[in-house]
């Protein structure tokens, strides 16, 4: 993965503009808001961890729930995770279904069939191909760390609601559209989609008077 396809300050800040001159729906919420932060989460084993909890479920108790996780096991590592238990990690407030998930990711991690810091080096696909075996990881789960943890630039979680929502309120459409009517849409601002994305997160924090922490 070059550089030049990684955000930066800089080329965050590029491509603010560049959305803003494309697209005067984009460019009316950085008028009206100002930029978006620039959602960042460290690379690894707990950031994946988190966004399974996040699956199906509000970002504010999936965090309440990684949080007591992180204050239980120290440090969160792989092979620390798999010494708990279906019990102590529903006592957490694991689902048995995200149990089986994040116990998956753990066992491919500690057996070495799957290596975090190598995706670094690779290609969305690649990194798709890698994290689509584990069970649990479907392309929300990946396009959410390769747009939050590893900074890719046109990442884009086209099946995120928060995104479905900013959508058809910021393009006046009559219904939510559907992730691949939101991928439509979305082709108007490449290669620069996961800027796009935090735009509209923005726009649907700000409008439904959610906490912006709760995408760190």
């Amino acid at each position: 993965m070059s550089e030049l396809e990684l955000l930066t300050p800089t080329s965050f800040n590029d491509a603010l503009m560049v959305l803003a001159n494309i697209d005067t729906d984009l460019a009316r919420v950085l008028e009206t808001l100002g930029p978006p932060p620039i959602w960042q989460r460290e690379a690894g084993f707990p950031t994946l961890v988190k966004i399974i909890l996040e699956q199906q479920v509000s970002l504010a108790a999936a965090k309440a729930v990684f949080n007591r996780l992180f204050e239980t096991v120290k440090p969160l590592t792989p092979e620390n995770f798999l010494t708990f238990d279906d019990s102590q990690l529903r006592l957490i407030g694991f689902s048995r279904q995200k149990s089986l998930y994040c116990r998956g990711l753990a066992e491919a991690i500690v057996r070495g069939e799957l290596d975090l810091s190598n995706l670094v080096t690779m290609d969305d696909n690649a990194i798709r191909s890698q994290l689509k075996r584990i069970k649990g990881i479907g392309d929300w789960t990946v396009d959410i760390y390769l747009l939050m943890a590893l900074q890719h630039r046109d990442a884009f979680p086209r099946g995120d609601l928060g995104l479905l929502i900013a959508a058809q309120q910021l393009k006046s459409l009559a219904t939510r559209p559907t992730p691949i009517q939101l991928e439509a849409i979305a082709e108007n601002w490449r290669p620069w989609r996961a800027v796009a994305a935090r735009i509209l997160w923005h726009y649907y924090l700000n409008t439904q008077g959610k906490k912006v922490t709760v995408y760190q």
